[in-house]
């Protein structure tokens, strides 16, 4: 178990502990406050904050009796499908701190040797092993969330506080008006007829809130850039300023969503997507992000600068056509 900053510096490595059902993150960090290992009672304070995930859910009480404040991703309510706007929107505020814990723990697994699964001689040495590592990175490594630009920070903190409470009327508009339903609401529009927003880089960031969608956008569509059936772009007949697109989630290649985007000629208005997070409105879900990137890049180039890496691989089980080869001398048959 790590302590870690919000700068990813390491404060603590404690353990190790047993890998079982037993020894879960709340179980652990119980055992350590109950404990006093390494003294932690004297080194965290009344008004601190531990920003964790869901596991330390049990872990709750316990630091809110010592005063500390407890900051998680929220829950989806039993029965729910989607989280609400509120709740999306607060676990996000979480997210965009917590990312650092795992970026932390990804520098200690950049060792090759504590990257695998280690032989069980190596018990008794494996905590050392850590803390030399982990000391090694607070002393050479500069800090995860280091920024030359602090009028940005200020920027984005302030776009994610003043979103926290917005409702998503978009949601609610598209809910009303069962657009999520009746396609004969809809027409097929083509990429290059949508006018739609051409936003850079620092829009799409202040857009999202962030790098990371942006960074994911373009892998992302690599698999629909070319399948109109998985990618096909509907905009509302009504009104012309409000577009649907159908995704694969990135994770289960069951499940599929709705992506909607209401934009005019200048700047995209507001977005929902059927997705877990996607009704928040502190920044998007990274379908609404990958969306966004591919219409308002259409105009730049029609590949929106994404490889088209399969000319550079060959298909082992489709035939080969030798039809305009010069003579069968050119074919090797030489077997080592």
């Amino acid at each position: 178990m790590v302590v870690v900053t919000t700068s990813g510096y390491f404060l603590s490595v404690l353990g190790p502990y047993l890998s079982d059902a037993k020894n879960n993150d709340s179980k652990i960090l119980n055992h350590i406050i109950d404990n006093n290992i390494e003294h932690i009672k004297k080194w965290i304070k009344p008004s601190d904050i531990f920003v964790v995930d869901r596991g330390f859910r049990d872990s709750f009480t316990l630091l809110e009796d010592l005063g500390i404040k407890v900051k998680m991703p929220s829950f989806m309510k039993k029965g729910d499908k989607q989280l609400s706007t509120k709740d999306a929107n607060s676990s996000r505020l979480v997210t965009k701190v917590r990312w650092v814990v795992e970026a932390a723990n990804a520098r200690i697994k950049r060792w090759r040797y504590l990257a695998h699964v280690l032989p069980n001689t190596q018990i008794p040495f494996i905590c050392d092993y850590i803390n030399i590592v982990c000391g090694i990175c607070n002393k050479y490594l500069p800090p995860l969330n280091s920024t030359s630009n602090d009028e940005y920070d200020q920027v984005m903190a302030s776009q994610l506080l003043d979103r926290l409470d917005r409702e998503n009327k978009l949601q609610q508009y598209v809910l009303d008006n069962n657009l999520n339903r009746h396609s004969s609401k809809w027409t097929t529009i083509s990429k290059e007829d949508l006018n739609f927003p051409n936003l850079d880089n620092t829009m799409l960031e202040i857009l999202t809130l962030g790098t990371y969608q942006v960074k994911l956008s373009k892998s992302y569509m690599q698999e629909y850039i070319d399948s109109e059936a998985e990618c096909r772009i509907q905009i509302l007949k009504e009104t012309q300023d409000l577009v649907r697109v159908h995704l694969q989630s990135r994770h289960v290649s069951s499940k599929s969503y709705f992506v909607w985007i209401k934009f005019d000629s200048d700047a995209v208005k507001a977005w929902y997507c059927q997705c877990r997070s996607g009704a928040r409105t502190v920044g998007t879900c990274s379908h609404v992000a990958a969306v966004v990137w591919y219409l308002s890049n259409i105009s730049n180039d029609s590949h929106v600068g994404i490889q088209e890496w399969d000319l550079y691989v060959d298909d082992a089980c489709q035939p080969v056509d030798f039809s305009d080869s010069d003579s069968d001398s050119d074919i090797s048959v030489v077997e080592e």
